[in-house]
Protein backbone atom coordinates (compact mmCIF):
# COMPACT_ATOMS: atom_id res chain seq x y z
CA UNK A 1 0.00 0.00 0.00
CA UNK A 2 1.13 3.69 -1.11
CA UNK A 3 0.89 6.83 0.47
CA UNK A 4 -0.64 8.04 -2.58
CA UNK A 5 -3.95 5.89 -1.44
CA UNK A 6 -4.52 8.88 1.56
CA UNK A 7 -4.89 5.85 4.07
CA UNK A 8 -6.04 7.31 7.41
CA UNK A 9 -5.13 4.54 10.36
CA UNK A 10 -7.27 5.05 13.38
CA UNK A 11 -5.74 3.14 16.77
CA UNK A 12 -9.04 3.10 18.63
CA UNK A 13 -10.02 0.08 21.61
CA UNK A 14 -13.38 1.89 22.16
CA UNK A 15 -15.83 0.71 19.68
CA UNK A 16 -18.28 3.68 20.21
CA UNK A 17 -15.41 6.05 19.99
CA UNK A 18 -14.47 4.08 16.48
CA UNK A 19 -17.61 4.23 15.13
CA UNK A 20 -17.74 8.19 16.07
CA UNK A 21 -14.96 8.94 14.23
CA UNK A 22 -15.71 6.99 11.11
CA UNK A 23 -19.71 8.91 10.80
CA UNK A 24 -17.71 12.01 11.75
CA UNK A 25 -15.10 11.47 8.97
CA UNK A 26 -18.18 10.25 6.69
CA UNK A 27 -20.39 13.04 7.46
CA UNK A 28 -17.35 15.65 6.66
CA UNK A 29 -17.04 14.21 3.26
CA UNK A 30 -13.77 12.34 3.39
CA UNK A 31 -13.82 9.33 2.13
CA UNK A 32 -10.15 7.98 2.69
CA UNK A 33 -10.29 4.20 3.69
CA UNK A 34 -9.38 4.20 7.45
CA UNK A 35 -8.18 1.04 8.71
CA UNK A 36 -8.69 0.67 12.51
CA UNK A 37 -6.39 -1.13 15.00
CA UNK A 38 -8.11 -1.63 18.17
CA UNK A 39 -5.07 -2.49 20.53
CA UNK A 40 -1.43 -1.45 20.26
CA UNK A 41 0.02 -4.39 19.01
CA UNK A 42 -2.41 -4.84 16.61
CA UNK A 43 -1.05 -1.28 15.40
CA UNK A 44 2.42 -2.16 16.06
CA UNK A 45 2.33 -4.95 13.47
CA UNK A 46 0.07 -3.11 10.83
CA UNK A 47 2.56 -0.35 10.65
CA UNK A 48 5.74 -2.83 11.31
CA UNK A 49 5.06 -6.11 10.16
CA UNK A 50 5.97 -8.17 7.01
CA UNK A 51 2.43 -7.00 5.34
CA UNK A 52 2.74 -3.04 6.88
CA UNK A 53 0.57 -0.19 5.84
CA UNK A 54 1.78 3.26 5.23
CA UNK A 55 -0.64 5.77 6.03
CA UNK A 56 -1.25 9.16 5.39
CA UNK A 57 -2.34 10.18 9.14
CA UNK A 58 -2.15 8.02 12.12
CA UNK A 59 -5.32 9.01 14.93
CA UNK A 60 -3.52 7.84 18.19
CA UNK A 61 -5.78 6.89 21.65
CA UNK A 62 -3.34 7.10 24.49
CA UNK A 63 -5.31 4.45 26.62
CA UNK A 64 -5.06 1.14 24.48
CA UNK A 65 -4.77 -2.25 25.87
CA UNK A 66 -1.50 -4.65 25.17
CA UNK A 67 0.72 -1.47 24.40
CA UNK A 68 -0.39 1.61 25.54
CA UNK A 69 -0.59 4.88 23.22
CA UNK A 70 2.96 6.17 24.34
CA UNK A 71 4.47 3.26 23.69
CA UNK A 72 2.99 2.78 20.28
CA UNK A 73 4.41 6.20 19.71
CA UNK A 74 7.63 5.39 20.99
CA UNK A 75 8.09 2.46 18.48
CA UNK A 76 6.38 4.62 15.22
CA UNK A 77 9.75 7.18 15.87
CA UNK A 78 12.52 4.62 16.44
CA UNK A 79 11.89 2.68 13.34
CA UNK A 80 13.42 4.48 10.24
CA UNK A 81 10.29 3.54 8.32
CA UNK A 82 7.73 5.44 10.19
CA UNK A 83 9.22 8.09 12.02
CA UNK A 84 7.97 10.70 9.84
CA UNK A 85 4.48 9.31 9.70
CA UNK A 86 1.82 12.21 11.18
CA UNK A 87 0.49 11.41 14.43
CA UNK A 88 -2.49 12.97 16.03
CA UNK A 89 -3.21 12.12 19.48
CA UNK A 90 -7.29 11.95 19.87
CA UNK A 91 -7.73 11.42 23.68
CA UNK A 92 -10.07 11.59 26.11
CA UNK A 93 -6.85 12.95 28.13
CA UNK A 94 -6.72 16.00 30.04
CA UNK A 95 -3.65 14.90 31.56
CA UNK A 96 -0.64 17.58 31.35
CA UNK A 97 1.71 15.22 31.97
CA UNK A 98 0.36 13.24 28.80
CA UNK A 99 0.55 16.38 26.31
CA UNK A 100 4.40 16.90 27.68
CA UNK A 101 5.35 13.11 26.83
CA UNK A 102 3.33 12.96 23.48
CA UNK A 103 5.44 15.89 22.36
CA UNK A 104 8.41 14.56 23.51
CA UNK A 105 7.89 11.42 22.19
CA UNK A 106 7.53 13.30 18.80
CA UNK A 107 3.53 13.71 18.23
CA UNK A 108 2.48 15.85 15.74
CA UNK A 109 -0.58 17.08 17.42
CA UNK A 110 -2.38 16.35 20.44
CA UNK A 111 -6.50 16.88 20.05
CA UNK A 112 -8.74 15.90 23.22
CA UNK A 113 -12.25 13.98 21.79
CA UNK A 114 -14.60 16.60 22.62
CA UNK A 115 -17.70 14.85 24.57
CA UNK A 116 -20.32 16.63 22.65
CA UNK A 117 -20.68 14.83 19.11
CA UNK A 118 -21.10 17.77 17.34
CA UNK A 119 -17.56 19.14 18.43
CA UNK A 120 -16.14 15.62 17.62
CA UNK A 121 -17.62 15.54 14.82
CA UNK A 122 -16.53 19.39 14.10
CA UNK A 123 -12.80 18.11 15.54
CA UNK A 124 -12.51 15.11 13.21
CA UNK A 125 -13.77 17.01 10.27
CA UNK A 126 -11.02 19.21 10.38
CA UNK A 127 -8.20 16.62 11.76
CA UNK A 128 -9.17 15.25 7.88
CA UNK A 129 -9.64 18.09 6.35
CA UNK A 130 -5.76 18.98 7.42
CA UNK A 131 -4.20 15.71 7.54
CA UNK A 132 -5.22 14.36 4.33
CA UNK A 133 -5.96 17.37 2.23
CA UNK A 134 -3.77 20.04 2.95
CA UNK A 135 -0.71 18.67 4.99
CA UNK A 136 2.23 17.56 2.32
CA UNK A 137 3.46 14.45 3.36
CA UNK A 138 6.88 13.46 3.81
CA UNK A 139 8.42 12.44 -0.04
CA UNK A 140 10.13 9.46 2.40
CA UNK A 141 8.76 6.66 3.81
Amino acid sequence: MNIEEKLIMLIEDNPNDVDLTLRALKKSNILNKVVVARDGEEAITMLLGDNRIIPQVILLDFRLPKIDGLEVLQRIRADERTKLLPVVILTTSKEEADIINGYKLGANSYVRKPVDFIQFSEAVKNLGLFWVLLNEPSPIH
